[in-house]
């Protein structure tokens, strides 16, 4: 994938999908095999970020949805072994590490994360309104199994 149709990949999925105006923040080109973006989008009271470094067929990736302070955030960070997927996982609210169903393909990736986001914006309806922590909390069925506590 080029510098320019990845670009192309994570601005049109967030327009298509969140249905929200992305923003580019970061875009640096080392070489034809080497480069990152950085992409923001603002998502009704929370801001999602999307970075993503190539380096000769190898992703390393970053994907955090945050309000006034971090909610969740998926990476490849070799941070977390022993966790079924190593090195994927994502970060909770609460500081809990879990396994990630990401696989370091932003063509895949994305959508499953876009999917995610997705539900903790429109979850479904209940009695009560659930705020940012008791959605994240619920998490989801992709990425709450092994859960590990941050050290």
């Amino acid at each position: 994938m080029t510098l320019a149709s990845l670009l192309d990949l994570v601005v049109t999925t967030l327009k298509a999908d969140l249905h929200c105006e992305p923003a580019i923040d970061d875009v640096r080109e080392f070489s034809d095999e080497q480069f990152s973006i950085k992409v923001r989008a603002r998502l009704e009271d929370l801001s999602f970020q999307v970075y993503l470094y190539f380096n000769r067929g190898h992703y390393d990736y970053s994907y955090q949805l945050f309000g006034d302070r971090p909610l969740t955030r998926w990476d490849n960070k070799e941070d977390c072994p022993g966790l079924e997927n190593f090195p994927h996982h994502r970060h909770l609210p609460d500081a809990t590490i879990v396994t990630s169903s990401l696989r370091g393909d932003p063509t895949t990736d994305l959508q499953i994360v876009v999917q995610e986001i997705a539900k903790i914006l429109r979850p479904p309806k209940k009695r009560h309104r659930e705020s940012q922590d008791e959605r994240m909390r619920r998490g989801t069925s992709d990425d709450l199994h092994t859960p590990r506590q941050r050290k």
